[in-house]
């Protein structure tokens, strides 16, 4: 597994950005200061609303200023895939 979540964050580095509105587990793993928890949380809250921007990641738990500057060269806010209400 550490093997994985290693090349993940070569991966990320080299070609892009995690899409935080569609990224899978494995993906959000990949983004410094996720864990397993906090990567659950950020699908929990995205399958009941999509983000719209980069700083609506403070509402899930546990994520604060501080990881969203530490990490937001690596992330995006892609179209959300799933059906709006």
């Amino acid at each position: 597994m550490k093997n994985i979540l290693v090349l993940l964050f070569f991966v990320i580095s080299l070609f892009g950005v995690v899409d935080i509105n569609n990224a899978t587990k494995s993906e959000l793993l990949a983004l410094k200061g996720i864990g397993d928890s906090k990567a659950n949380a950020i699908i929990e809250h995205r399958n009941k609303k999509c983000f719209k921007e980069i700083g609506e990641l403070e509402i899930v738990k546990g994520i604060g200023k501080k990881f969203i500057e530490a990490n937001k060269a690596n992330i995006k806010i892609g179209e959300c895939k799933k059906a709006q209400k």
